[in-house]
Formats: C-alpha cells, structure tokens, sequence
C-alpha cells in the first residue's frame, strides 16, 4: 500500500507570492523615509561664477559717477516784459558783468515812461511855485515889519514930544491924548507883526522841508522810471559764460521770464547721483577721489540734497586742491566715496545673485564640490568689489555668486 509523502519545507512555493510583496511594501517605507525631499536641479558648473568666502581689509567705499559743473550757476530773469528786439551774446560766450546780452523793446513801458516824466514835471513845477510864493509872502512880510517899526519910531517920537508939551500946557490934551493912541496902536500892531512872522517861519520852514522831501522823492522816482527803461536791456550780472539762452527774436517774455543763465567758470564743482540705500551715511565733509591719466584728485562732499527722486539723491562735491587740467563743464568722472574706515571683515564678491535673493541666502558649495545647497545668510555693508558676510559663512567655504534667476525655488543645485 502507498505511503503519502510529507512536505517538510519551512517556506512553500505558495508563501512565495506574500513575501515578495512583503519585501516590495519594505523597500518602498524604507525610501519614503530616508530618501533626499530636497527639490533638485542640475546645472553645468562651467556656466557659474564661484567665488571663495575670505577674511580681509574691507575698504568701506562706494563707486558714484559726477558730472563736472560750474561752481555757480547765476540765472538770467526778465526784470520787465517786452519783445525780444536784438540778441547780442550767443551761447557758449564769454561776458563781464555788465555785458549787454540782448535788448527788450516795450512800447507800453515807454509810454508810461513819457506819462510820469510829464506828471512829475507838473509836480514839480507846482511845488517850486510854492516854494516861491511862500519866499515872497515871507518878503511882504519883512517889509510890512520893517515898515512898521518905523511907523512905530515916529509915533515914540511924536507921543514924546507931546507929552512934554503937553505938561507945559503947550498943546492941547486932545492932541496929546491922539499921539500917545497912535502910538500904543503902532505898538500892539508892531507885536502881532512880530508874533505872525514868527509862527510863519516855524510853518515856512516844515513847508520848505517838505518840499524838499517831494522834490527828493520826485527825482528818486524819476531815476526809478528810468531804471526801468534801462532793465530792457538784459545783462550778464557776473564775469562768466553765457550757458543757455532761451530767447529768440520776436518772442513775447514777461517778467520773471527764465531767459538763461550764466556759469561762473572761476572754479568747478562735481554734481552726483547716490543710490537711497546710502541716504542714512552719506553727510557732508566725506572724502572722496577719482583717477584720471594716473592722476588722483582729491574731492570733498559739500552738500548733500534731501530730495529723492527716482530711488537716488543728489549731492556736490568741491575739488579739495589741484583740478584737471582742461577740465570742462559736463565731463563725468568716476569717484570713490569713502563712508568709512577700512576693518577687517568677512567678505564675499559682489555677483548677481544679490538681485535675486537681497542678500538674504546663497548656495553654498558641499565639501565635495559636486552640488550647492541653499542657506540663509545676512549681509552688512557693501563696496564696489566685495559684500560684508554677518552671520551663515565660513572664511574658505565657497559660494555661487552669479544670478539665481534660472534656478527657481529649488534648494539644491547639483553638477553635470
């Protein structure tokens, strides 16, 4: 009889099945749980610019560009309106103060001119007729005096004469008491006189005072309207160069009118153009310097304008001693503006990757060499060549300095 055959196998092929799935499930939670998440791309190094972190001197500067302009600029305005009659100066020339520049013609300006001669004339002529009447009332009042007292002789003579006659019973007393009335007449008459003429030469002489005063005023006025006239023609009120003109003939201007201005060429100034970010270190008295045909030339900041337009401010720099020579008003020249004093410091080279992340992170290279990894950083000060590392690097570690713009959000870059 057949005896039945026992499968003595720990593992039978049915079991095969189930452990391959075991061994599948495994595998996936074992990649899911240490596999890299961090999101990839992969560049061409040949492409990068790669530079190293290093310790060092950091010269605390940055790089402007200035235009060259005169030292002064003084404004040409239009100090009474007309038409533009004759331009005598062109742009570019040389004048002395004084120079006429142009001339205006204002047949209103002249009419007006004629007016106020013909009512000042009137004017005075009034009042010099015053002067003269008041001389010759003063006159009549003298004579009437000078008469007077010697009416009042006369009377003190006659009076005298009958008085004593009268005491010889030689005349009667009617005629003496006739003689002494006139006389006391004479007498009160001959104080009023006095007291008149006094008091008219306290007012004859605050009259006269004032017109002289008018007459002063008159003439000053006269001078005046004349002024006028002669502010017709436009003058160069420094020694300089005639800059820009902007008048043409037949032109309407009226006062005030911007006609051009004159560049005063004794010295010249450097005017610039500073990024906002500096508005807080920039002051003036700050040194500065540019080269030119291995020449320095040494420039201090005098003035620094508040206003900011378009994200950059202006400021003026003066030559501290020596200018170029043949300078000339529009050069540009690029300067050094130094912020600060020169320390030691961590630093990395300026590329474009600050536009991309405002210095905020960067991709550090792995020991390796073969991928760069994203990491937060914190940038301080900056110059024309390197940026001040604060905080997230080492002296030696590498970094990719070119634009990040190509990479996205990506948080590792590896090599090909």
């Amino acid at each position: 009889m057949d005896k039945a055959i026992v499968d003595k196998r720990w593992i039978k092929p049915k079991h095969y099945k189930f452990i391959a799935a075991g061994l599948f499930l495994i595998t996936v939670a074992l990649y899911t749980v240490f596999r890299d998440n961090t999101s990839t791309m992969r560049v061409s190094e040949e492409t990068l610019n790669i530079s190293e972190v290093f310790q060092g001197p950091f010269p605390d500067f940055i790089r402007i560009t200035g235009l060259v302009e005169p030292i002064a600029v003084v404004y040409l305005d239009a100090v009474e309106g007309g038409v533009v009659e004759d331009i005598i100066l062109k742009e570019g020339s040389m004048a002395s103060r004084g120079d006429v520049i142009l001339t205006l013609s204002n047949t209103g300006l002249n009419l007006s001119i004629l007016n106020s001669e013909a009512q000042l004339a009137e004017k005075a002529n009034f009042l010099r007729d015053t002067r003269i009447n008041m001389e010759q009332q003063k006159l009549t009042l003298q004579r009437e005096i000078l008469q007077l007292e010697h009416d009042l002789f006369q009377k003190r003579r006659t009076y005298g004469q009958n008085k004593e006659l009268y005491e010889k019973e030689l005349i009667s007393r009617e005629e003496y008491l006739q003689s002494e009335e006139a006389f006391n007449l004479v007498t009160k008459l001959m104080a009023i006189s006095r007291e008149r003429h006094a008091q008219d030469s306290i007012f004859r002489a605050n009259q006269i005072e004032k017109i002289s005063q008018n007459l002063e005023n008159m003439e000053k006025n006269m001078e005046l309207i004349y002024q006028r006239q002669d502010n017709l023609n436009v003058r160069a009120p420094v020694d300089g160069q005639l800059g820009f003109l902007n008048a043409e003939l037949g032109q309407s201007v009226g006062p005030g009118y911007r006609i051009g201005q004159m560049n005063v060429l004794t010295s010249f100034k450097i005017r610039a153009e500073i990024d906002e970010h500096y508005i807080d270190r920039v002051r003036n008295g700050l040194n500065a310097y540019f080269e030119r045909q291995a020449d320095t030339f040494a420039l201090v900041l005098r003035k620094v304008y508040p206003e900011v337009r378009n994200g950059t401010f202006k400021v003026d720099l003066d030559f501290y001693s020596t200018m170029p020579e043949n300078i000339r008003t529009g050069q540009s020249y690029h300067i050094s503006l130094q912020l600060g004093e020169t320390e030691q410091a961590l630093q990395i080279a300026r590329g474009g990757f600050f536009q991309s992340t405002g210095g905020q992170w960067v991709y550090v290279l792995s020991p390796d060499g073969q991928a760069a990894l994203r990491r937060s950083i914190r940038i301080g000060k900056q110059n024309p060549r390197n940026y001040e590392v604060l905080e997230g690097l080492d002296p030696g570690e590498k970094v990719i300095t070119s634009g990040y713009d190509a990479f996205g959000k990506n948080e590792k870059l590896v090599f090909k």
